[in-house]
């Protein structure tokens, strides 16, 4: 069920998280202010040592958020950052093997073709189901098994087949990298924190003696949107291929068209 979540659009997934903690500040504010606070011997100094709780709550609430969407967002730009580097070592790769003399030319280039075609067509829907393709690797592995049935005559076909090998080596890393990128997220207690803390610091502004209720409610409201709008941004860059700000394979579709089209 959580998991389903990543894939409902944003125009939804956004005002249903934001909406939903405002639902929940004004309705526990309403209930508190009816049934708890006439219970508590509240007197207006005790509004310093409220709000300073409600302070420190929020410092540590907004440390611990800020800490978790920074490293969110960094997990999704080295996630792309590894998507280009291997769009970039199949186009280097396949740049080298076109100097290579027939038939492991068209042989070479053949199978790196259907490389990129897998990760477009097969590979990349399989991600953006939260699922880790594996046929890449069985592929990239026949690659190799092709390339080093390679013997190279010459010395400059030496030279060309060691540089050939470096950029398989750096591809390898490359896929590596992408496909530990498809099961890395957030673990269960980090979104339990975001969670409670949310809760947890929306509660303690219930316990003030506002004398105008409507104001204490557009009070509570905007806080709760606004770390609403940060639980929302923590949800869409958690998953780097889900959703709509999921990554794309634009890279690779780069390649088969200016490179391998021709």
């Amino acid at each position: 069920m959580f998991e389903s979540l990543f894939d409902a659009p944003l125009l939804i997934a956004g005002p249903v998280i934001i909406g939903s903690l405002c639902l929940f500040g004004v309705i526990g504010l309403l209930v508190v202010r009816r049934y708890i606070l006439p219970k508590l011997q509240i007197q207006d100094a005790d509004s310093g040592f409220c709000g300073a709780m409600q302070q420190a709550v929020m410092v540590f609430y907004g440390l611990s958020v800020a800490l978790i969407l920074v490293n969110v967002w960094q997990h999704y730009y080295d996630v792309a950052r590894a998507i280009s580097q291997e769009a970039d070592a199949v186009a280097a790769l396949y740049h080298d093997v076109s100097s290579y003399p027939e038939p492991s030319r068209s042989q070479l280039r053949k199978e790196l073709r259907e490389y990129i075609d897998h990760i477009i067509h097969q590979a990349w829907p399989l991600q953006q189901r939260g699922e880790t393709p594996f046929t890449g690797g069985k592929m990239l592995d026949t690659f190799q098994a092709t390339l080093n049935s390679f013997e190279p005559p010459t010395e400059g076909l030496k030279v060309l087949h060691a540089e050939t090998m470096r950029d398989y080596n750096e591809l390898v890393l490359a896929l590596g990298l992408r496909l530990d990128a498809v099961q890395v997220r957030l673990p269960g207690v980090l979104w339990f924190i975001i969670i409670a803390g949310a809760l947890i610091s929306l509660s303690s502004s219930f316990f003030f003696r506002v004398e105008d209720v409507w104001l204490q409610g557009i009070q509570i409201s905007l806080l709760a949107a606004f770390i609403g709008i940060a639980i929302f941004l923590i949800f869409a860059f958690d998953r780097p291929f889900r959703g709509e700000l999921g990554l794309r394979p634009d890279s690779y579709q780069r390649v088969y068209d200016v490179l391998m089209k021709r």
